[in-house]
């Protein structure tokens, strides 16, 4: 079985032709997200500090939302628009994961819409 997940936002600002997260055999795959406000849709743009913030509370919203915690978080993927902005970028990521640090892969890439961070996630969630 195959739950979609979509943390609690106005459906009429759901965008784009994905999810927000796949739940299949205890895993939640969550797409790639940005410094989005996910009641209008619109990216808010700032430092890669306020965009990763941003960014990684969207992630806990949509884990929390499958029933999940940070804790859980297995896998990162992070798209970065400037790899000089790594540093800045890590010390905010790292926030939200005071313990176990899952695995990542961190790119620079080119972003749409001027962001300046994108990150996905693949979570094991509690049976």
């Amino acid at each position: 079985m195959i739950n979609v997940i979509h943390p609690d936002r106005d459906p009429e600002f759901v965008t784009g032709a994905y999810s927000d997260g796949i739940v299949v055999d205890g895993f939640l795959f969550v797409s790639g997200q940005a410094a989005v406000d996910f009641k209008t849709s619109q990216f808010i743009l700032g430092t890669i500090e306020e965009e990763t913030k941003r960014t990684m509370d969207n992630i806990v919203a949509i884990v929390e939302a499958a029933g999940g915690s940070m804790e859980q978080v297995v896998k990162c993927t992070t798209h970065l628009a400037d790899i000089a902005d790594f540093d800045r970028y890590n010390e905010v990521y790292a926030s939200y994961f005071p313990g176990m640090k899952p695995a990542r892969t961190t790119v620079q890439s080119v972003l749409a819409e001027n962001i300046k961070v994108e990150i996905d996630c693949i979570v094991k969630l509690p049976s």
